[in-house]
């Protein structure tokens, strides 16, 4: 028989399902009682979500970290892919058909675990300097940042393009870039942005105008109702009209921290954006007891920074202080892709902390 070897329990981090599973559950729950058909498919995506979980958790990832810059350069051609044989949907081609099954693919979302598995891959293999990493380090690593940049964008998806740039650059701030390389960036960017929006497409731009302007658009207008109908408290869901008479838009997916607000009111809000802010800080501790394993570190600070992204972006949307993207909020809007991907790299996560007592990756004991 075989005996698991007792220090993976020891080291596995059990606070991050904690913290986790009321957020899946409140989703679902939620989900469930604007659309069951809907929900019923969201139980698949946890399926789904689970085997990515156990799938990174049990494969020896530093035993084969020399197979991510093949996984990275494989989603660079998936995403190169999408330009050549992408299939358009609501006037974006992100998608790229499965052939015979008919089923989709959406490459940015496969890309995000490449991503920060090789900036971790990278920063291991040549770790900053006292003072951080120096321009030519810094243009070695940018070039891994902005080469996804400009593919997602060219979809076009400048949300996710946006979220993994600032992610990459994020990264490289906690792990240490030279100050006079931001100072001098910042320049760049403040002198050129003018150029940068006349190079967006006229719904990205119309989103921008949205937003600056006085009277925000249709969707946050609804999704500002629905906000502050719900009150401390919340609405009964049969006085929720504003989900169930379809008024807010996208209300399981882009706007469901507005349906939330408004079925559980201001106190409800508070508590998840409670169980997202003890997360990302959980992560932020984590990543401080790491110092001396880059790699380790750079997924921590990976996955602490895209859940802030994701629910920074989301929320501020949905209340008017932020142009309305298809942003979802982690482990709660509806759809596979992002559930997956979280669960993906949670995997990841957990698996390099359980087994960080052997490196060669011998967990399991065998005995007569």
């Amino acid at each position: 028989m075989f005996q698991i070897d007792r220090r993976i329990l020891t080291h596995f981090d059990f606070l991050i399902p904690i913290l986790v599973i009321p957020i899946i559950a409140l989703s679902y729950y939620l989900i469930s009682e604007a659309n069951t058909t809907l929900a019923n498919k969201q139980i698949v995506y946890f399926a789904v979500g689970f085997c990515a979980f156990v799938f990174f958790f049990i494969i020896p990832i530093k035993k084969i970290e020399w197979l991510i810059p093949l996984f990275y350069w494989f989603t660079i051609i998936l995403l190169i892919s999408v330009d050549i044989f992408g299939i358009s949907k609501l006037g974006a081609k992100r998608w790229l058909e499965i052939p015979f099954v008919h089923f989709t693919i959406q490459p940015s979302e496969i890309f995000k675990p490449a991503f920060i598995l090789m900036l971790a891959y990278l920063i291991k293999h040549n770790p900053p300097e006292h003072n951080g990493y120096g321009w030519k380090s810094f243009f070695k690593l940018s070039f891994y940042i902005l080469l996804p940049f400009l593919l997602i964008a060219k979809e076009p998806d400048l949300g996710t393009a946006l979220i993994l740039l600032l992610l990459g650059y994020g990264i490289l701030f906690v792990i240490g870039v030279n100050k006079k390389i931001w100072l001098t960036l910042a320049l760049i960017i403040g002198i050129s942005s003018p150029l940068l929006y006349n190079n967006l497409h006229e719904y990205q731009k119309k989103r921008i105008s949205d937003f600056l302007s006085e009277t925000p658009s249709y969707h946050v207008r609804q999704s500002i109702i629905a906000i502050g109908s719900g009150g401390l408290t919340g609405k009964d869901r049969n006085e929720a009209t504003q989900t169930h008479y379809k008024f807010l838009p996208i209300s399981t997916s882009d706007f469901i921290f507005a349906y939330t607000v408004e079925r559980l009111g201001f106190w409800g809000a508070l508590g998840l954006i409670s169980c997202y802010a003890l997360l990302i800080v959980h992560l932020i501790t984590l990543t401080y007891k790491l110092k001396h394993d880059y790699f380790t570190q750079v997924i921590t600070t990976g996955i602490s920074l895209m859940i802030f992204f994701y629910m920074g972006v989301n929320i501020s949307m949905t209340i008017g202080l932020a142009p309305v993207v298809g942003v979802p909020l982690p482990f709660y809007s509806y759809g596979g892709s992002s559930f997956i991907t979280f669960f993906a790299l949670f995997g990841i996560l957990e698996n390099l902390l359980a087994f960080r007592f052997d490196p060669t990756y011998r967990c399991i004991k065998y005995s007569l």
